[in-house]
């Protein structure tokens, strides 16, 4: 299995968990779409960047 699929499958895994505990009164994954967007983190372009680095332009 090459590294791009690991990741897919780990953010798969994380936004299923997110959506589990999204059932209580704080909706965490919007919460954390909402810092990615205004924001702009490191870690999303890093992550963003492990994911599509196999993919041909």
């Amino acid at each position: 299995m090459n590294p791009t699929n690991l990741t897919r499958i780990k953010c798969a895994i994380v936004f299923i968990v997110f959506m589990l505990f999204s059932v209580g009164p704080i909706p965490i994954t919007s919460s954390i779409g909402l810092y990615v967007v205004i924001f702009r983190p490191r870690w999303f372009k890093e992550l963003v960047d492990k994911i599509y680095t196999g993919k041909a332009d």
